[in-house]
């Protein structure tokens, strides 16, 4: 299906027909709306009407830039910004020095509201999977098992241990196949643990892997490498629990790099629209501005506002336009790029100081792998500056190879292959194989592997994760403060709290669980 179909077929498929009912997070959904189960417990008749609820999940990957937007912000290389004179977007501005509540909404609810719904309609699929015979739909139902185990992790990324409906399928704990409808919700409760959570997506995951292809027809469809290095990601990060699980990511990941499917693109032109889909992209978020968006239902569009959010206030610039001042590299971030590493004019834009407005606590760098361009504004439907047709890189093959360089040193400590992958890495982004490990008197391997990370995915919304689960966060957020400017403000991240966000308190209360689920420790 072309990108057209998928935004004709996702528009089709209402939430008043097509998915009973989701978890807590769409409060007025849950008020306003009479159950209509029996109209869409009709539904899977045919194979395009499981194409067509496929769509439906897919669709909601769109709204995943929510999910970057904040956690890039939450990450000690990058300070939100926004509007110098006004706090433009408090919660953003208060998650930027760890200083969130579980009062906030905004982006946080955003998060918690669009993954479950998310999730409810991959569940739909996944509910009704059996209804209809047809040549294809083993297929079909491995896709949705790979975007529930996505929408799954990037909940547990942000918020922990989250409230699942979980049932036993074959001797093993899985997530619940099928909606939560109106009033179910009280019965679900949160797993247990973090590591318990990873588990479960590790289930749909080996599922979803024996019935995808190696590659696909259509560009936003998922592979079998997509879901094997999403797992390979899952259990590095199931590892901080359990050191066993590095083992698994490093056969996960490895899988991936010894199948030939990727490389490593050109970096100068690997965040263009050109760079799009490349031999690079192992999972791409596809984006497109051919219908208007709205600030009613930001959510609704087919496009991606995070471009917007990262441009200069008021800039002059040939080739970009400019935005809201947003997501600003730190001075840190700029002196950890080596002499001559190629990366640093890629991932930061640095306009003259004539060239724009100064946003708070402004640093003089943009963040420059997801700009809006004038080439983009030529094109874009709507008047609003709300979707660009950016695309969202979420899993790189960069990312895979330093991964799996990052396993094997966890796994059994060894350092042949990570100094391999760690060094292909390093060559692409300085031309040549004059930096590789050990490097600037570097001689911890995976400490130069972390740091490789930093550089190579600064901006790309993994850097705050990245901390958390390697215990650094405290570390990290310390030596900003020694060396910020006076004129910033502290960032105050306390262990055993802010390694996750709050749930926000609204949704608390509207699954009547602000004792049973309980909110995330000390907050």
């Amino acid at each position: 299906m072309k990108i057209d179909k998928l935004k004709k077929y996702s528009k089709i498929l209402t939430l008043s027909v097509m998915f009973g009912y989701t978890l807590v997070g769409c409060d007025d959904f849950i008020n306003d709306l009479e159950p209509v189960g029996a109209v869409s417990d009709e539904y899977f008749n045919s194979e395009e009407e499981y194409e067509k609820a496929l769509i439906g999940a897919y669709d909601m990957l769109q709204s995943t830039y929510v999910n970057i937007l904040t956690v890039a912000g939450a990450a000690d290389d990058i300070i939100v910004g926004g509007d110098a004179n006004n706090y433009d977007q408090p919660t953003l501005q208060r998650i930027d020095k760890m200083d969130q509540t579980p009062a906030d909404n905004n982006q946080l609810r955003d998060v918690w509201k669009f993954m479950y719904a998310a999730m409810g309609r991959a569940n739909y699929v996944l509910e009704f999977q059996d209804k209809t015979a047809f040549e294809g739909r083993d297929e079909i139902i491995a896709q949705a098992y790979f975007l529930r185990a996505y929408f799954t992790f990037e909940l547990a990324k942000f918020f922990g241990d989250i409230p699942l409906a979980v049932e036993e399928r074959d001797g093993v704990a899985r997530i619940q196949d099928k909606r939560i409808r109106i009033g179910e919700q009280y019965d679900v409760n949160r797993i247990g643990s973090i590591a318990q959570v990873y588990a479960l997506i590790e289930e749909d995951l080996k599922e979803a892997i024996l019935n995808l292809p190696v590659t696909q027809n259509e560009k936003y469809e998922i592979t079998k490498g997509a879901a094997q290095a999403l797992l390979g990601k899952v259990y590095l990060y199931h590892g901080t629990f359990d050191n066993t699980q590095f083992e698994n990511a490093v056969n996960q990941l490895n899988t991936v790099i010894n199948s030939g499917e990727y490389t490593l693109a050109d970096i100068s032109t690997l965040f263009e629209k050109s760079g799009e889909n490349g031999v690079e992209s192992v999972f791409e978020v596809q984006y497109t501005s051919i219908e208007g968006a709205g600030w009613d239902c930001i959510q609704c569009s087919e496009g991606n506002y995070l471009p917007q959010n990262n441009a200069p206030r008021d800039f002059t610039g040939a080739t970009y336009k400019a935005g809201w001042g947003f997501s600003l590299p730190t001075q840190q971030l700029y002196n950890a790029f080596e002499n001559g590493d190629l990366r640093r004019d890629v991932t930061i834009l640095a306009p003259a100081a004539g060239e724009y407005t100064a946003s708070r606590e402004n640093t003089g760098y943009f963040s420059k792998k997801y700009l809006p361009t004038q080439a983009n504004e030529s094109t874009r439907a709507g008047s609003d500056p709300l979707n660009y047709d950016n695309n969202y890189r979420a899993i790189r093959y960069a990312d895979v190879l330093l991964m799996a360089a990052e396993a094997e040193v966890q796994s059994n400590g060894s350092t042949g292959n990570a100094i391999t992958y760690l060094n292909q890495v390093r060559a692409r982004a300085f031309g040549n194989n004059t930096h590789d490990y050990p490097f600037n008197g570097e001689s911890n391997l995976l400490e130069a592997i972390y740091a490789e990370r930093r550089v190579e995915l600064a901006g790309e919304g993994h850097r705050f994760f990245d901390l958390v689960r390697t215990g650094k966060a405290s570390a990290a957020f310390a030596s900003y403060n020694a060396t910020k400017p006076n004129e910033f403000g502290e960032i105050t991240f306390e262990e055993n709290k802010n390694e996750v966000f709050p749930i926000p308190l609204v949704e608390l209360e509207l699954a009547n669980a602000v004792t049973t689920w309980g909110q995330n420790p000390n907050y």
